[in-house]
């Protein structure tokens, strides 16, 4: 009997430790994460970025940018219809606009964006080292950006928002819509450096049976210029960018209308392009995904910049997602009103689209940036 006491009084002792031992435990759990987050916050927010490779603690980026008041926003800065940078230090717009989009819905002003024109070859690094809070410039989702460890870009990208392919563009004299590789065997190509083009161009040479040069820059304007001048015989890039340039520089005058094709018909490649922000973020990810998603859902339910305060509760759906009964938004770290305040001041996803690249010629109609139910790919999971 005693023997037994004294087993039982040992195992509630060794409780009794273990229990005090759990208590302090997830009290130091408690602080280090707090403090961490604090860290992470104030080296975010801070003018040189630093970090470890900008690999953000949970809710880091979204308390940094909530504190500075301001969203530092990646983009190209010379991409017509996408992103080009204006005397003031602002950037007009598809991309820029979805800048303004996600400082709508996190600071509930689409102005309060810091835009900073970054080159193909340096934008991940920027990025990951924490100079900018998300990057918005025509990149490409790929698997080796996506992955993790040695070999791989380690980001993350929200949906995709224009979905692209790469072709090449030549005088009109010597190429045509129907040209192929063996039509380019012995030309010299100009691209920008740091992006999937080169790959995609030399692989698609080499299946086709033909000898290309490569000659690469570090903006595509400057690839422009050489192709321009004669010192490379094409360009290659996105679709959209060259139809882009090819339109704007029609319009100026520089160049004759169809002196220049873009071709083949079909992209030699897959070039889905949206927003990336840095791994291991998964509040801030959230938020820019669910900024593009909401872009797309306004777009689907037609509600706009001009119909909203009417048109915001025309469905449970709505409601919810404009910051009506049974939102979601505050349960992000936002405002309830977040999307409806996006929407306000910059508009749903085709507005967006038609307000930056109709102009350029750039249509939805027949492409898969049209909506799902129009045989597109723009297409948003519930907000519920």
């Amino acid at each position: 009997m005693i023997k037994r006491l004294a087993v039982l009084l040992a195992v509630l002792a060794m409780v009794a430790a273990a229990c005090g031992g759990s208590s302090e435990s997830e009290d130091t759990t408690s602080t280090t994460a707090a403090t961490t987050d604090d860290t992470t916050a104030t080296t975010a927010a801070s003018d040189d970025g630093g970090g470890d490779a900008g690999q953000a603690a949970e809710g880091g980026t979204l308390a940094a940018v909530q504190q500075r008041g301001t969203l530092k926003c990646g983009v190209s800065g010379s991409l017509p219809g996408f992103s080009e940078t204006q005397p003031d230090g602002t950037a007009i717009g598809f991309d820029a606009d979805y800048c303004r989009a996600i400082a709508a819905a996190v600071l509930g002003d689409a102005n309060a964006v810091e835009f900073r024109p970054l080159t193909a070859a340096e934008r991940f690094d920027v990025l990951k080292a924490g100079e900018i809070d998300v990057l918005v410039r025509n990149t490409t989702y790929t698997q080796s950006r996506d992955a993790s460890g040695e070999g791989g870009v380690n980001i993350d990208f929200a949906p995709t928002t224009y979905y692209d392919g790469q072709q090449l563009m030549g005088l009109s004299s010597r190429f045509s819509a129907d040209s192929g590789p063996a039509d380019v065997d012995g030309a010299i190509l100009c691209t920008n450096a740091g992006t999937t083009t080169e790959k995609n161009i030399t692989e698609w040479a080499k299946i086709g049976g033909a000898t290309i040069g490569l000659e690469t820059v570090e903006q595509f304007p400057e690839a422009l210029e050489k192709f321009i001048a004669g010192q490379c015989d094409l360009v290659t890039t996105d679709g959209s960018g060259l139809v882009a340039n090819k339109v704007t520089k029609e319009r100026e005058g520089e160049i004759q209308p169809g002196e220049w094709v873009v071709f083949p018909t079909a992209p030699i490649s897959k070039e889905p392009l949206g927003p990336a922000f840095r791994q291991n973020d998964s509040e801030w990810g959230d938020i820019i995904t669910w900024v593009v998603y909401a872009t797309i859902i306004a777009d689907e339910k037609g509600v706009t910049s001009a119909n909203i305060d009417e048109q915001k509760d025309v469905d449970p759906e709505a409601t919810r997602l404009f910051g009506g009964e049974g939102e979601v938004q505050t349960a992000m770290g936002l405002n309830a009103d977040a999307f409806y305040q996006m929407v306000k001041q910059v508009g749903n996803y085709d507005e967006i689209f038609a307000r930056n690249l109709n102009p350029l010629d750039i249509f939805r109609e027949g492409t898969l940036n049209a909506p799902f139910n129009e045989g597109g790919m723009i297409y948003a999971p519930p907000a519920r």
